[in-house]
């Protein structure tokens, strides 16, 4: 694999528990609309009891849609893209050994460490297989700790494999015995503290961060609050735990028209500083921030621009 998968075609990742048996004709028949990814659980969304059916429901469904895959005449471009969670390594390593992952993207690594990253390495440098670490355990309060993560990441084979780290807020919120108050976003306890961090340490090295799951399903404001906030730390998409808030995440994540003029100015302009839109821009500093903004924009669009136009304007960004 040459080239990273782009984290920006994550959008909401929807968590979808392997118990359930309506999977494959989700992926297959876009029963979701604006579904980009979705991941099968085998983690914290099935009980120990059911784990033996949801064993067998994964291995129906990656056989399900080999199946599909090999017949599609066009291939699966249209299908999200497909993740499975395994609930710790042993089980990652079993299932890499007993089913057929040939039309799956790749693999979210649950409670991920340091000292589990050789045993995830080993096991998936093989495959196609692409990586999502969960980082959800205690060494993520400590600075020090993710510094070397991040180090060691960036310089390690699987660079190239890692699409983007996921932040586990729930389980980070129970390392510190706490859970989100109902009325505040996770950014207004200790996850703001650790968000802010992680991106600190991670964003410089090139590596993506996606956004803690809202749990707080039918609070829009809270949502609405807790996007913006995604977005303002960079983060690259957020964890879906119910297809509402796949069109919230979706919208929060087009590109305002505003921020798209400044962009293409920024990355076509030979001046060192000038004034857009009453905002001092200075290319070379904002340079690395402009094009995301326009790798964003032809994922998602632009605000208050119709579906066409949007289109138009991040494919032709380079030719202004």
């Amino acid at each position: 694999m040459n080239q990273r998968l782009s984290p920006w075609r994550l959008g909401a990742s929807l968590y979808m528990p392997a118990t359930r048996t309506d999977i494959a004709e989700t992926i297959l028949n876009d029963k979701i609309a604006g579904l980009r990814s979705l991941i099968v659980c085998l983690e914290d969304a099935v009980s120990d009891e059911d784990i033996p059916q949801a064993l067998d429901n994964l291995r129906e469904l990656t056989q399900t849609l080999a199946q599909a895959k090999a017949k599609a005449a066009e291939g699966n471009d249209h299908w999200p893209l497909v993740f499975v969670r395994p609930r710790h390594k042993e089980m990652g390593k079993q299932l890499l050994a007993s089913m057929d992952f040939s039309a799956v993207d790749g693999f979210v690594l649950p409670k991920f460490t340091l000292a589990s990253l050789p045993y995830w390495w080993n096991m998936m440098q093989d495959s196609h297989l692409c990586m999502m670490p969960t980082l959800e355990t205690e060494e993520v309060f400590d600075v020090v700790q993710m510094r070397e993560l991040a180090n060691t990441l960036h310089h390690h084979p699987c660079y190239r494999r890692i699409i983007a780290l996921r932040i586990g807020g729930n389980d980070l919120m129970n390392v510190v015995a706490l859970r989100r108050p109902r009325n505040l976003t996770l950014y207004d306890g200790p996850m703001g503290y650790v968000i802010k961090m992680l991106v600190a340490v991670f964003s410089p090295r090139d590596f993506a961060l996606t956004a803690p799951v809202c749990e707080h399903i039918d609070d829009h404001q809270i949502m609405d609050k807790e996007l913006a906030l995604d977005i303002a730390h960079g983060l690259v998409g957020k964890t879906a735990i119910h297809p509402n808030q796949i069109g919230k995440i979706e919208k929060a994540l087009m590109v305002q028209a505003n921020d798209h003029t400044d962009a293409l100015r920024i990355l076509n302009s030979s001046q060192a500083v000038f004034k857009s839109q009453g905002t001092m821009c200075e290319p070379a500093t904002h340079r690395r921030w402009a094009s995301e903004i326009l790798a964003r924009a032809q994922v998602y669009g632009i605000a208050n621009e119709s579906s066409q136009e949007s289109h138009r304007f991040s494919i032709n960004a380079g030719s202004h």
